[in-house]
């Protein structure tokens, strides 16, 4: 979900749908470092949820559920201003 989010940001702001929200990567926007930080993101948080697995499964499983749910909207949300920017034209 978060290299979807990635890849549908690009498109929003490369055909002038929309804007990075996330200060720390308004710079990159739009480019494929965009992709490449999401891709070290989703790595770093692998290695962090196995390491509370390790210790906490259920903490483990809630926590991914959170991201997961919050990716969910966030793609669903960059997925409808896309196919409404494009059916209007841009």
């Amino acid at each position: 979900m978060v290299i979807a989010d990635g890849v549908l940001t690009n498109l929003l702001i490369q055909n002038g749908l929309g804007v990075e929200a996330n200060p720390f990567l308004v710079d990159i926007a739009g480019s494929s470092s965009l992709i490449i930080i999401k891709c070290l993101g989703v790595a770093v948080a692998v290695i962090i949820l196995w390491d509370i697995y390790r210790r906490s499964p259920r903490l483990s499983f809630w926590a991914s559920s959170v991201f997961l749910l919050a990716y969910i909207c966030i793609v669903g949300w960059n997925l409808r201003l896309l196919l409404l920017g494009l059916a209007n034209g841009a």
